[in-house]
This record gives structure tokens, sequence and C-alpha cells, in this order.
């Protein structure tokens, strides 16, 4: 048995390798397609369409954040907030959003508004010449790949049970069946996991294929608008349960007995953590909507909103769990199991709980789904920016890569359920580590160091561009805390998440 694991964990990552292999011999087929054809002398004569704006300031800011707000945001949050202090926690939470994480998403925004490209092109506009900053813009593009390797198929779990609780699947619970055996049933089905993973995918392709105006910005606003009713309603409601008084007070009010108990240091890299990850950055996932972006509104403020709009779904996210986890007498939990055992047991329980059930799903598909859009959009620019593909060419093109290379996540719990690929994790977690652990903090020093020294783009024209437009602008006496202590601080974050 271990050895036939062993042989499929090996013809899984040749499967991967094999995959990128074939992306690279695409480039080349394309990189000898503009040779032939003058691309680049077209594009620079104006023949090649321009580069594609946001319609509206809304509509850039709604998908921003739509990229940055995510599943993490409900299962994540609130649980880290409860565990580390209440309040307490996410005082440091926001202190660290406003000197870790607004200047980092500056900076993605600042290198695609100045380049106006996706990252491999970005950073072959602004780099020194006869530097090699660009390959870092590829491997940005290996990681919203593998970002999506597992995405599709969680976002493809909130499909199905916004659908299971609105055909009332959860109606039986109690009598032959229990909400664990519904998830675990879930995950076991190959049919289940591969047609909603596909299903995601498919939408999320015809979402950008169809353009960035019509399509992800006209989209995108009205999930998001849906998605902070819902929120609010969802919230309104746990909080008018009986008992929920007790949830508010252990969500939010600052609690020194847990600080105490955890420890001040665990709190404070606790929070630390959340702020940097809670945007995405590191991937270039900002940086493409900065590169549709007008130049008449500074990057610091606009920074600001978008990080503003994320913590607001997340402190909200809290205030559907622990006010209705308190009042059932629920235990909390973090993870997986928190959005798909512990609430689908508490909605069961409510009046009228098949609605809030299905309300709460909408709410979870519409934030998985604008993560999707977002970084679909970064995958098919690659193709659009470095091989001259039309934007549907692109779109097809990803869609099959996409399509294959989601595959084996979709079967991680059921046909490739034994496969391990870091340590003994099973393939969701390996591709999650890889992502959140290496390649988001690595690739956000890289940005970082890219902006700031004169190695690569520098301070001064990276603070020229964050303050051109109106708004806050960003000041020079912090080119020795981005140069010493902000590098310092994200290298902590990445050994935390190795060690």
């Amino acid at each position: 048995m271990h050895k036939s694991v062993k042989a499929l964990k090996d013809k899984l990552i040749i499967y991967y390798l094999s995959v990128f292999v074939c992306y690279k011999r695409m480039a080349q087929v394309a990189n000898n397609f503009i040779a032939d054809n003058n691309f680049l002398d077209r594009a620079k004569s104006g023949i090649i369409m321009e580069r594609e704006n946001f319609k509206s300031r809304l509509g850039f800011i709604l998908v921003s954040a739509g990229c940055a707000i995510g599943i993490g945001n409900v299962w994540k949050f609130p649980y880290i907030t409860g565990q580390n202090g209440g309040g307490i926690f996410v005082l440091f939470y926001l202190l660290f959003l406003l000197i870790m994480g607004v200047p980092i998403l500056t900076m993605e925004l600042a290198v695609g508004r100045a380049s106006r490209k996706s990252a491999v092109q970005a950073y072959k506009a602004l780099e020194p010449k006869g530097s090699k900053w660009h390959i870092h813009g590829w491997i940005c593009f290996i990681a919203n790949l593998m970002l999506m390797m597992y995405y599709t198929t969680v976002s493809g779990w909130m499909i199905n049970y916004m659908i299971k609780f609105a055909t009332g699947t959860f109606d039986g619970v109690g009598t032959e069946l229990s909400v664990a055996s519904i998830f675990d049933e879930m995950l076991a089905s190959p049919k289940q996991s591969m047609i909603f993973m596909f299903l995601t995918v498919t939408c999320g392709i015809l979402v950008c294929a169809i353009g960035l105006q019509k399509g992800i910005e006209n989209i995108t606003k009205f999930m998001m608008i849906a998605l902070i009713v819902l929120i609010i309603i969802l919230a309104v409601n746990s909080t008018m349960l009986e008992g929920a008084s007790e949830g508010i007070k252990f969500y939010l009010l600052p609690s020194l007995s847990s600080v105490e108990e955890v420890g001040l240091a665990k709190v404070i890299t606790a929070a630390m953590n959340q702020s940097f990850f809670t945007l995405s950055l590191g991937a270039a996932s900002m940086e493409i909507f900065g590169s549709y972006m007008h130049k008449d509104k500074g990057l610091v403020g606009e920074a600001v909103r978008i990080s503003a709009l994320d913590t607001l779904i997340a402190i909200l996210a809290g205030l559907i769990i622990f006010p209705a986890c308190f009042s059932y007498g629920i235990e909390t939990t973090a993870g997986p199991s928190l959005i798909f055992i512990t609430l689908p047991e508490i909605f069961i329980h409510m009046n009228l709980g098949r609605i809030w059930g299905t309300l709460f799903f909408v709410f979870m598909t519409f934030a998985s789904f604008s993560t999707v859009i977002a970084v679909f959009e970064n995958i098919i620019a690659v193709g659009i920016d470095n091989f001259g593909w039309s934007r549907k060419k692109s779109s097809l093109i990803n869609y099959i890569i996409l399509l294959i290379t989601c595959t084996p996540c979709a079967l991680g719990y059921n046909l490739l359920k034994d496969v391990t690929i870091i340590g003994t994790k099973d393939i969701l977690d390996s591709e999650d580590f890889m992502v959140s652990n290496i390649f988001l903090p690595l690739g956000a020093l890289i940005f970082l160091i890219f902006c700031v020294t004169k190695w690569g783009w520098g301070f001064e024209k990276y603070q020229e561009e964050v303050n051109t437009g109106e708004g806050i602008k960003m000041p020079t006496f912090l080119k020795h805390y981005f140069r010493i202590v902000l590098p310092i601080l994200i290298i902590i974050i990445f050994l935390n998440g190795i060690l």
C-alpha cells in the first residue's frame, strides 16, 4: 500500500511539472508568433488595443477588495480574534494592517499603475537594465495558478452547500442524517467535487472572457454589494438571538485573561500574520488591478479603503458566528468544520433555518467567487501581456490548464485521499502551505525590496507613483522604515509559517 501511494505521489508531482512544461512550450510558440508578426513593434505603434481601465472608482475598490475578501475572512479571522484576546487582538490587527498590509498593497498597486502591465512585463518596464526582477513575475503566475488549484475546489463546496440548503437536504438532519455525514459524503464523492470545481472554473473564466468592465467589474460589483447586504442581514439576525450578547463580549471585548493564557507575543504574532495574509499580498494579485487604474487618486488612500472594506467584512463575519454559537451552546472551531459542520448545525435549529443557511452560503459563494475571478484575471493577463493573445484566446487556453491543474485537489479527499505531498499534508493542505507560507511572504519581500532600494525601481520613483493623484500622500521619512523594519517583519512572518 505504501509503495502504491508513493508511486501515486510521484506521478502527481510529474503531472504538475508536465503542466508547467506544456505552458512553457506554449509560451515559446507564442514568442515565435510575436517575433514573426512584430507584435511589440505594433504595440508601440498603438495598433494593439489600448489597455483596459476600470469604468468607475467604486468598481476598482470593490474588485480589489473582492480579491482580498475570501473564505479566510470567515473561517479564520473570527476564530483567531476570539482565541487571542478579542478586542486586544483587533487593535493589534489594525495596527499591523496599517504598518504592514497597506504599504505592501501600495507597492503592488504602484508597480501595476506605473507600468500598465501584468507582473512580468511590469517588472521589465520598471527594473534597471540588465536585471532579472521579472523572473518573480513568472513565480507570481505559478503562485496564482497553485492558489486556484485548491481554491476552486473549496469554492465549489460553497456552491454545493448553497444548493443543499436551498433544496432541503439539511431538513432531514437529526433523523436519518447528520451534518457531519453530509460533509463527509460530499468530500468522498468524486462526482460532486468534480462537478462543482468544473462549475467554478467555467463561470470564472466566462466572466473574465467577457472583459474587464462588462465582465469582471460589473459582476464583482453586483456580488460585493449583495455580499455586504447579506452579511449585514445575517449579522443582525445573529445578534438578536437569545444569549447572543455573551458571544459578542467574547468576540470583541478585550480579554486580559485570554492574552495571559495565550501569551502577548503569540497574540502579536497572530495579529501580524492575519493582517498580512488577509490582503493576499505577494503574488501580484493586486498588481494587475493597479494596471487598470486611472491616475486621479493617490494610492495610499485607495489601499486604506480596500483594507477597511476587507476588515469590515471580516469583523461582520464574526458577528454572525460567535453570537449564534453562544446562543445555541455550540463550541466554535476553526477551518472547514466551522463553515461546513458547526454553522449548519446552528442554522437547522433556527426558525427559517433553511433560508438563513441558504443566504449564508450565497454570501460565502460570492466571497469565494470574487477571489476566483480576480485571480483568474491575473492568470489570463499573463497570456495577453506576454504572448500577444486576445482575451478570449488566453481565457480558453488557461481554462484548459486550470481544469487540468485543479483536478488533483478536487479528487484529494476521495480517489486521491491517500496521497500526501509535503510531509503528512494532503493535496489541498500542501498547495495551501506552498502559497500561504512561501510564495506570499517571499513575494511580498521581493516587491518591497524592488520598490524601495536602488537595486530595483527605487523609493523615489515608487513614492512619486503612489503620490500621483488626490488624497493621502506617502511621506519620505517612511523610507528607512520600509528598508529596515518592514523586511524584518515579513521575514518573521515567513519563519513563523515554515517552522
